[in-house]
């Protein structure tokens, strides 16, 4: 055992192949133990003997090799690897990954490994601008897959635009290097909402709204990063859990109430970032309702309003909401804050082309006497920023609590707020 972090890299074909031996030598620089996969289209640009003189480990490139495959050898790797990189990963590797094929020994390893899988584009800048390309690439960051670059720039066919692979210091280092709000939660419990909720109207309708929950998803994975010990609640959603994080899946608001209400007190953080539906109906068929012809009127109630209960509590966790508006976005959010006595809200302009079903966001963060925006970036960028401001306004754990909160466990590794003083949330 050496130690090191073990890094599985995939090299697939085109010019940017060039760039991957010095990728190597700079995992290695940060302490990382690499082993090479290539493909065969990989072949036509680099030797596996420069990768093996640079990894100081045999090039893997078969998946019929007779002596490695003795030993179930792709499994092995499968298992070996704390990390996948595929750099480049051509547009080529990219579908064939998203239709989950396993015709060579790289991609059967990426359907073999449970270690995190991240792609680092290389292409012709119509080729990533293809329809095609990205639906393949969305469905791959809905799978967990991580996404760095493509860049812009000169490209090798002679035009211009965005498909350069990073440059492998760039890359090293965003792979390896601790993400910036790394440690700000450490041995905290923060309890997330994400999601729609689906308040049924007979045994095959219900009533939902368009949340697709990566935003909640992103921030769990946020504070994760941030060495909190979380519990997501999720409406219905397909999106992978992210590592590490502990999953409860749910229906109804009513569903999502009672799981927030079993886990609530251990929790020193509460996040309500679930679209959770304002009405549910008052009575449910017991069979379908049938088409008749007339109009049908719905006697709909008021749901349970799951993050006022939270903050209603005489021992509470700090209190995060969201508000999901369509109009006069921060005057509806400050509203909301004072209403429902939260410590923070996060609010954001709603609507068709914007935050639904969309990778990126920006947010509008309100609390007494407070206020900071998040500009659009990718969600789990915007995630980390509201993870480092939620550390922030944390009370000090051997301090008086704010009226109303929660008392944090006496003895957590460190004050969060002491590590954030010397960094700057970006705008």
């Amino acid at each position: 055992m050496t130690g090191k972090t073990r890094i599985l890299l995939g090299v697939t074909g085109g010019i940017a192949a060039y760039k991957s031996p010095d990728l190597v030598r700079r995992l290695r620089e940060r302490g990382a133990d690499v082993q090479v996969v290539m493909t065969a289209a990989a072949q036509r640009f680099v030797t596996p003997m420069s990768f093996q003189a640079v990894s100081g480990r045999p090039t893997r490139s078969d998946l019929w090799d007779s002596a490695a495959e003795a030993a179930m050898g792709h499994i092995e790797l499968a298992r070996w690897a704390e990390m996948v990189l595929i750099a480049p990963a051509s547009a080529d590797f990219i579908a064939r990954l998203a239709g989950g094929r396993a015709d060579d020994l790289l991609a059967t390893l990426c359907l073999a490994t449970e270690a995190p899988i991240t792609l680092a584009p290389a292409m012709n800048r119509i080729m990533w601008a293809n329809k095609a390309t990205q639906a393949n690439v969305s469905t791959l960051i809905s799978r967990g897959v991580r996404i760095l670059g493509p860049g812009a720039g000169d490209q090798a066919c002679g035009e211009v635009g965005a498909g350069r692979m990073w440059e492998p210091i760039e890359l090293a280092a965003s792979l390896l290097e601790p993400p910036i709000n790394a440690g700000l939660l450490a041995g905290l419990n923060v309890l997330i909402t994400a999601g729609p909720t689906r308040e049924r109207l007979d045994p095959v309708r219900y009533l939902t709204n368009r949340s697709s929950g990566k935003m909640g998803f992103a921030v769990a994975e946020a504070a994760r990063e941030a060495g909190a010990h979380v519990t997501l609640v999720s409406g219905p959603v397909h999106l992978q859990t992210p590592t590490g994080v502990t999953r409860i899946n749910v229906e109804s608001a009513r569903d999502m109430y009672a799981a927030v209400h079993r886990h609530i007190a251990e929790a020193d953080v509460f996040i309500a970032a679930a679209a959770v539906a304002d009405f549910q109906p008052v009575t449910v068929a017991k069979q379908k309702i049938k088409k008749q012809g007339v109009s049908v009127k719905l006697d709909l109630e008021p749901a349970p309003d799951i993050v006022r209960s939270v903050a209603d509590m005489a021992k509470r966790p700090f209190v995060v909401g969201f508000a999901a508006e369509t109009d006069h976005v921060e005057e509806h959010a400050r509203s909301k804050l004072k209403r429902k006595k939260l410590d923070m809200i996060a609010a954001n302009e709603v609507g068709d082309g914007i935050a639904f079903d969309c990778d990126d966001n920006a947010l509008t963060v309100l609390w007494p006497g407070g206020k900071l925006e998040i500009a659009r970036a990718p969600k789990l960028d915007i995630a980390r920023a509201l993870v480092a401001l939620i550390a922030e306004r944390l009370p000090p754990p051997d301090g008086s609590p704010r009226r109303g909160a929660r008392k944090r466990r006496p003895t957590p590794p460190a004050d969060p707020r002491a590590r954030l003083r010397s960094r700057r949330i970006r705008r």
